[in-house]
């Protein structure tokens, strides 16, 4: 039995299938296997996965039809034989020693159920933006959520898990941000949290995903999965503490954008906030005040007014 399995969905990806693939081939941790689910690509990709699974028998090729994200990863957790988990997805890559680095520190404290390694963005220009995460370990789901702001970098890429959280738990099929659907369920589960400097997972934006296509539809799902994460993690129906208030703002601004895409009635309950943290940038003091006075029904009318005379980008 190996002690990883990195699950590698692959879709349309010719032109990074390589890259992603050799830097997995690459780790100086070796003791991996690796399942490339096709999910129904007409690219060259079907026979790139074929040829590396040939010429190194750590990688295995599945071929389905398309389903998408979440069911090509669950397709992949159904051949996982190892007592840990990953995923990559096909455009991303790693760096040389992220595996060893964190599989380490899983043998040193195997009291972990989820570790998850500092990540970096890289624009359609290649700016590298890194995002260090602090060495810290959480007992309180709760707490990881808010104070680590977990809610941030949801993604299932940069963990590592105990495979046994995914026994009763799929990636919801079909759903935009599944991951943020799927992580408080993990929560749920899980009784140690660790988050580290180490490791690199290297994100690269594609000015064709869903992230930077969300129209009214994808913020409508991204909110509904943060109201369900409130509801699976049963957090306070008023936030409290700073983290609580800033969790707040991020729904806040995700409700505001959903309105203006869709003008759809707001999902986000009203909430009353005073005692602003002091992380708090001006914008979103602003935004926090008006919904105070107005609630937010007008204030989403409000911003959608304003956006709507701004000219266009």
């Amino acid at each position: 039995m190996t002690a990883l399995t990195i699950v590698v969905p692959v879709y349309q990806v010719e032109n990074t299938l390589e890259r992603c693939l050799s830097s997995i081939a690459d780790q100086t941790f070796r003791d991996w296997e690796a399942i490339l689910v096709d999910d129904g690509s007409t690219d060259g990709s079907p026979a790139m996965c074929d040829e590396w699974a040939r010429r190194d028998s750590r990688f295995r090729a599945i071929h389905q039809e398309n389903g998408g994200l979440s069911d090509a990863r669950n397709a992949g957790m159904a051949h996982a034989g190892s007592p840990y988990i990953t995923f990559v997805d096909s455009d991303d890559y790693l760096a040389p020693d992220t595996y060893m680095t964190v599989m380490r520190q899983l043998a040193e404290h195997p009291e972990y159920d989820i570790l998850e390694f500092s990540y970096c963005r890289l624009d359609t220009k290649g700016v590298r933006t890194d995002m260090p995460l602090p060495d810290r370990t959480y007992h309180d789901m709760q707490q990881y959520w808010l104070e680590g702001m977990a809610y941030r970098h949801c993604y299932a890429w940069n963990k590592i898990y105990r495979t046994a959280l995914f026994d009763d738990v799929k990636f919801p099929k079909g759903a935009v941000y599944e991951d943020v659907y799927t992580l408080p369920l993990l929560l749920t589960r899980a009784q140690t949290v660790a988050t580290t400097s180490a490791g690199w997972y290297c994100y690269t934006e594609n000015p064709n995903g869903i992230t930077a296509l969300s129209r009214g539809k994808e913020w409508g799902d991204l909110l509904d999965a943060h109201l369900k994460a409130i509801s699976t993690l049963q957090l306070p129906g008023q936030p409290e503490g700073a983290s609580g208030k800033m969790y707040y703002v991020h729904l806040l601004n995700i409700q505001l954008f959903h309105y203006m895409l869709s003008k759809q009635p707001p999902r986000l309950p009203q909430v009353r906030l005073s005692q602003l943290p002091a992380t708090m940038t001006s914008n979103e003091k602003i935004k926090v005040r008006l919904n105070n006075l107005l609630g937010i029904k007008n204030l989403c009318k409000l911003f959608r007014a304003i956006h709507q005379l701004l000219p266009s980008r």
